[in-house]
């Protein structure tokens, strides 16, 4: 059942900004507390948003309240390990990665949103959010209507895993990458990049025009990192990530989606310069899988969503309207 609308706080008055949008609450899965939020009409399809890495929710700062105004209830969730939500370190037993996101997210739609069979969510990710999402269109189909990744990162896409390594090499694998990001100095290091303009420069690598006067930006993306958690949470991820099974990287998951192509239809959003992850992955992922959608966004880098929302939406709404069919929301009319 969705939770109480009780637990909801809205925005506190004064000047608001706009990564402060719509009501937020708090929700606790597996003893971990996460952050969410929401806005929108209570009728309208459900639409959650997932940002990426080392961002959070409020990253979709210039796209909830667009989105909600074209009939959606959107939901914005910050994954374990940002954001507002908790910064657990590394556990081996449960392991910091995107199935774990997958398995929040899966929770999430149906202990918040209310997604089952009947009302399943679109998922809309950016960067790491797009994998969370294509990792729960896997886990939980019945739940997914329809998934965006804008774009789909991760590195199987450019140097794919072998389908089996050495005896020697999966033995001593864990260990040497456990061993290796416990050396780095990630206390020292997260606290001097997110306090300088070493944050900036790497985020204006994310984006084809310049943040130089993007404080709220550089707002958003240096809080969570100035958290006294944050070092161990990156450590705990980089180790999650590193020890992926193969079946949970991204060509992996793309195949069994092939199984059902009909299923859940998915989109790919590329910024035409995006210099993490270049459109020329978006454009091979296609001819290896046709039945998947790619709309590619001029004068925009790895985050379309952000730094050209009006296009952003346009190709977005657009594609949900001729996908989602009966599942459609009630949608207001556009310009109203």
């Amino acid at each position: 059942m969705p939770v109480d609308a009780t637990a909801l706080q809205t925005a506190g008055q004064g000047v608001v900004r706009q990564t402060d949008w719509g009501e937020s609450a708090t929700w606790q899965w597996q003893g971990m507390q996460s952050h969410w939020r929401v806005h929108g009409p209570r009728q309208g399809q459900a639409l959650v948003l997932l940002h990426g890495f080392g961002a959070s929710s409020d990253h979709w700062r210039h796209n909830a309240l667009q989105l909600a105004e074209a009939g959606y209830r959107v939901y914005g969730l910050d994954l374990i390990g940002f954001g507002r939500s908790e910064q657990p370190g590394h556990n081996h037993r449960r392991p910091l990665d995107n199935r774990l996101w997958a398995r929040q997210l899966s929770a999430f739609l149906e202990q918040v949103v209310g997604a089952d069979a009947t009302r399943p969510a679109v998922l809309v990710g950016n960067s790491l959010g797009g994998l969370t999402a294509l990792t729960t269109a896997v886990l939980r189909p019945d739940l997914v209507a329809a998934v965006v990744a804008a774009p789909l990162p991760d590195p199987a896409l450019m140097q794919p895993l072998p389908l089996r390594r050495s005896r020697f090499w999966r033995r001593l694998r864990k260990p040497f990458v456990v061993m290796a990001m416990r050396l780095l100095p990630l206390g020292v290091l997260i606290p001097l990049i997110s306090r300088t303009a070493l944050l900036r420069l790497g985020l204006q690598g994310a984006y084809h025009r310049s943040i130089r006067t993007d404080r709220e930006l550089h707002q958003l993306v240096a809080a969570p990192a100035r958290r006294p958690t944050a070092a161990r949470a990156l450590r705990a991820m980089s180790i999650g990530m590193a020890l992926r099974p193969r079946g949970a990287t991204a060509p992996a998951l793309i195949e069994r989606l092939s199984s059902n192509p009909e299923a859940i239809p998915v989109l790919l959003v590329w910024g035409r310069e995006d210099r993490f992850v270049p459109l020329v992955i978006g454009e091979q992922l296609l001819k290896q899988y046709p039945w998947l959608d790619l709309e590619v966004i001029d004068n925009s880098g790895h985050c379309p969503h952000d730094e050209t929302p009006d296009a952003f939406h346009q190709v977005l709404l657009s594609w949900l309207d001729r996908n989602l069919e009966s599942k459609r929301p009630l949608q207001t009319k556009r310009g109203e």
